[in-house]
């Protein structure tokens, strides 16, 4: 089988530290092709993933340009999105489309041709679906999607969960790793700074409960303190008044002692992994319906035991009191907190290796792939 792996312009492929879908390709295509799978990767043309063949408009990520106002940048994507049309348009080779792009990618896709005109597309929804309910209200029935949790496509309009073949949970690469190191006592948040993932509440929480933190993640594409630094300086900075940028400073920084609660910025590699790995507990105080959960299979993998709100798909993935805890308010949140050394490490490895990781994912797509093409 061929499939096209359509990524997007934004990040390469994997991404140097925060990209969530650039992850999650750059888990799934090494295990398809294990299995065979010729993969022909739409991504950043700088991208180091390992791959049968590549196409790209642009060799660095774009991820920059997001900051930029809409009608500056409104043309990226779908510069991208038609290197991709014109790719399908000259041969006849590809059996399936992937596509990550949000919108765009099935918009386009719907309008090239016709059904007969172009490979059967799968496109896999990442993101919160009460965005853009315009689109998704009626959206294609050419394009067949998939979600990443069933809390997920719960939330999805009718027209898109008519059109959905389901939900395949995320995977992690740590998953087959065995990486043991001396547990420490700090707990961590891992993630984009942002309000949705509520770090502040895990700051207020563990400065109340005198436990040691750290924040990791970026702020708005800030990667250091540094950076935040000169936008946080600079009125004039066209971030200065992003809403990461001023939930981090009206709402995070408050409570950054640099000794009990520290910011550290964003993380990648070896230097994430064994922040993540050391860490006593993993904390999910999140606002919002979380609809993928990467760094909480990440932190089952490692062994670390995740503690957050019961929202979105935390419920889908952690077995309360086997392999986490789940709580429904912050002070039942502090109550599970002290709790972390109950949960054994081991249960947590063993249900990431059962159900997250890269070969599980990937024999789920393959399913997935085999039904759109015999649909078509």
């Amino acid at each position: 089988m061929k499939v096209l792996v359509n990524a997007g312009p934004w990040l390469t492929v994997p991404p140097p530290g925060y990209g969530g879908i650039e992850n999650v390709v750059a888990t799934l295509v090494p295990a398809l092709r294990e299995r065979g799978v010729h993969v022909i990767l739409a991504a950043a043309g700088s991208s180091t993933l390992e791959v049968d063949e590549m196409i790209s408009v642009y060799d660095e990520g774009q991820f920059t340009e997001l900051q930029k106002p809409y009608n500056q940048v409104m043309g990226i994507a779908h510069a991208h999105q038609a290197r991709v049309v014109a790719e399908l348009r000259s041969r006849d080779d590809i059996d399936l489309v992937h596509d990550h792009l949000e919108v765009v990618g099935p918009a386009v896709l719907s309008a090239f041709g016709g059904q007969m005109n172009r490979p059967p597309v799968l496109h896999t929804l990442h993101w919160d679906l009460r965005k853009h309910p315009d689109f998704y209200g009626a959206f294609p029935s050419s394009i067949a999607v998939n979600g990443v949790s069933e809390s997920q496509l719960a939330r999805a309009p009718d027209a898109l969960r008519a059109a959905s073949l389901g939900a395949i949970h995320l995977a992690t690469p740590l998953a087959d790793r065995d990486l043991r190191v001396a547990r420490e006592e700090h707990f961590v948040v891992m993630g984009r700074i942002c309000q949705l993932k509520g770090q502040h509440v895990a700051a207020r929480l563990c400065q109340k409960l005198g436990l040691p933190l750290v924040l990791a993640g970026p702020v708005s594409g800030r990667n250091t303190p540094a950076e935040l630094d000169l936008v946080a300086q600079n009125p004039y900075h066209p971030l200065h008044g992003h809403p990461d940028v001023r939930y981090h400073l009206d709402q995070v920084s408050r409570y950054l002692d640099g000794e009990l609660v520290r910011w550290v910025g964003a993380l990648g590699g070896t230097a994430r992994d064994h922040l993540y790995a050391t860490a006593r507990a993993a904390l999910f105080p999140i606002q919002w319906d979380e609809p993928g959960g990467t760094a909480v299979v990440e932190a089952l993998a490692l062994g670390v035991p995740p503690v957050g709100l019961r929202r979105g798909c935390l419920p889908e993935i952690i077995d309360h009191g086997r392999t986490g805890f789940l709580a429904d308010s912050e002070e039942e949140l502090a109550e599970w907190v002290l709790r972390v050394d109950e949960i054994d490490p081991e249960e947590c490895r063993a249900e990431a290796r059962r159900r997250f990781s890269p070969s599980v994912m990937a024999e789920r797509y393959l399913e997935l792939y085999e039904t759109v093409v015999r649909g078509r």
